[in-house]
């Protein structure tokens, strides 16, 4: 999802085993409504400017549907992007405390500046002139502190969504007790249903106050949640546990290839023999596996006086490596070409500029008195993506189950290739829906009016929304679940970091595509697929290069789960359990292990 609630990029995986267990003094139940309300502020403030910011964008600052929708696209790959960031900074710098509250206050920031540009005139372009049809275009300084904005907003995105999360389970871990795990379940669930009612409430309340009160509210309402939620966050803070950075997993998987590469010429040890590789105290390894065999080279131990310190870790972390860390870093690079098949549906997800002009030229009434905001039709891609997961998770594989008499559980790559098919149709009743559309419009003479509004019911567009969110549900978590089963526990926080990447690279992508389009359909003086004109335009040209985009990915998808083999091996023991059924699952990672009785 775009909306993303899938940004936990920090370590949670290792956030039970990285600090002693927290005193009684700190932490606990009484800071979960200071940092599960920072996190929803956040979200209610920043995903209620993206909807309607194209309308902003064209009409006070005078900028064309393309060029707008490429700095949306930019704006969103950059707030997908510093979590990534963010995660580093935190586990490897400032910590989680200190990361939330420098994000609190630069997206505080970003959301003051976008407020005074609509307050105050001077800083956005003169309207343009009715009689000459003239618009004068923003000059350097007002663009600047437009993109000022949006960047601040960025960073602030990057302090506050990777580190929430883990730092509310800091407040909670606590291993003495014995239903910490219980607690941190419930703290997980009530995080996520914080997140998926923030974007709801984004999408349905922020749009609303934007489409009937005007930029000047309509904005400052985000700024002063904002505000409200560093406030927050910050007057709590003698309560929290506030953990010491430690090592990052990200430095972690840079060291791999460089000790490597410095160890180019070293010849490999005898095949399963003991001692010649570094591997942490405890562990089952004596070897790496033979998969991308150059890396092993990273952690053969040259000099064992010299590359080990006294409590047997390396003396330079530079110059010799783990197992764990080679294997790591190996189950990272085996599963980016399935991930690289994620991006075509976060592309086709992010089309959301073309879905808020179809709607602002159909009729939205739902009654006489009351039609829905432009900006808020993608809350039935939400409400089908959460439909769906309780659905699937509650009734769906609960009645199979007892039908087949076994446990019933669509695999992850399967799930995977289902939201990618999804994503495709999606297309490709947008396309047919805006086709429809278009030649309607022409009948009614609307062919130079952009801004009529067509005797066609909005709800045509439902059905896309509805497919994108099904194809999200599918996919999203099924990647999620994908990465999270192949790697090992200690990569838990690179698995999401790899979704947030993904939609990183998509909304670069889907700039670079929609740029290309537009200078190619336009060549000769010709009207542009995206033009300004939805009318003129041929959106449902753009549609159909994305539905057949999507096909050839699918292709690709197929080729790459083949490549990619079986899944990490299980071995399940299944029990009766009342009327349900219990799975324990042990899962092995590939390398040589430890002989044990």
């Amino acid at each position: 999802m775009e909306k993303n609630m899938e940004e936990p990029l920090s370590s949670q995986g290792e956030m039970t085993h990285q600090h002693t267990t927290p005193k009684h003094s700190k932490g606990g139940l009484i800071t979960m409504p200071f940092i599960i309300a920072n996190e929803a502020f956040e979200k209610v403030a920043s995903y209620g400017l993206i909807p309607n910011m194209i309308l902003y964008l064209m009409r006070d600052y005078s900028v064309g549907v393309a060029k707008g929708t490429n700095i949306l696209f930019l704006w969103t790959a950059g707030t997908n992007f510093m979590p990534i960031l963010g995660a580093l900074i935190s586990d490897s710098y400032l910590g989680r405390f200190l990361t939330i509250g420098l994000g609190s206050i630069s997206s505080l920031l970003g959301m003051i500046l976008l407020w005074l540009t609509a307050m105050v005139p001077k800083v956005r372009p003169p309207p343009c002139d009715i009689t000459t049809q003239s618009c004068k275009t923003p000059t350097t300084g007002q663009m600047t502190l437009l993109l000022s904005s949006f960047a601040l907003m960025s960073i602030g995105a990057g302090g506050v969504r990777p580190c929430s999360i883990a730092f509310g389970a800091d407040q909670l871990d606590n291993k003495s007790n014995p239903k910490n795990e219980r607690v941190l379940e419930s703290f997980f669930g009530w995080y996520y249903a914080s997140a998926a009612i923030s974007v709801l409430i984004s999408l349905t309340a922020i749009v609303y106050i934007q489409d009937h009160l005007g930029w000047k509210v309509g904005f400052g309402v985000p700024a002063i949640l904002m505000f409200l939620s560093a406030l927050l966050f910050f007057f709590a803070s003698p309560l929290y546990v506030k953990q010491k950075p430690s090592k990052s997993l990200f430095t972690g998987f840079i060291q791999v290839p460089v000790v490597a590469y410095k160890n180019r010429k070293l010849a490999f040890p005898p095949r399963d023999s003991d001692g010649w590789y570094h591997h942490k105290r405890d562990s089952k390894f004596i070897a790496p596996t033979t998969k991308l065999r150059f890396l092993n080279k990273a952690c053969i131990i040259r000099n064992p006086e010299q590359d080990m310190a006294s409590d047997g870790t390396a003396s330079n972390p530079w110059s010799l490596c783990t197992i764990e860390q080679v294997e790591e870093l190996k189950a990272l690079l085996k599963v980016i070409p399935l991930w690289s098949t994620g991006i075509m549906i976060s592309i086709n997800i992010s089309q959301s500029t073309f879905q808020l002009l179809q709607a602002s030229s159909m009729d939205r009434h739902i009654s006489s008195s009351f039609q829905i905001p432009a900006g808020s039709f993608g809350m039935f891609t939400i409400i089908s993506l959460a439909t769906w997961v309780i659905l699937y998770d509650r009734a769906i594989l609960p009645l199979a189950s007892k039908i087949k008499g076994k446990p019933v559980q669509l695999g992850a790559k399967l799930r995977m290739g289902i939201g990618l098919f999804l994503s495709c149709m999606a297309m490709v009743v947008s396309a047919i829906v805006e086709s429809i559309r278009r030649r309607k419009a022409i009948r009614e003479g609307y062919l130079n009016n952009a801004h009529a509004v067509l005797d066609m019911s909005a709800m045509w567009l439902v059905p896309q929304h509805c497919l994108n969110g099904l194809a999200e549900a599918f996919n999203a978590i099924g990647q999620t679940e994908f990465y999270y089963s192949e790697f090992p526990k200690s990569m838990s926080s690179i698995a999401a970091a790899l979704f947030g990447l993904g939609m990183a690279v998509a909304n670069l992508l889907a700039s670079a595509i929609l740029s290309a389009v537009d200078k190619l359909t336009s060549r000769g003086g010709k009207e542009s697929w995206v033009s300004n004109n939805i009318n003129k335009g041929h959106y449902d040209n753009y549609y159909w290069l994305l539905a057949i985009m999507s096909s050839v990915n699918l292709l690709y998808f197929l080729v790459c789960s083949w490549a990619y083999g079986p899944c990490v091996e299980r071995v399940i023991k299944v029990s009766d359990e009342g009327n349900g059924f219990k799975e324990e699952e042990l899962s092995n990672i590939g390398a040589i292990v430890k002989d044990e009785v």
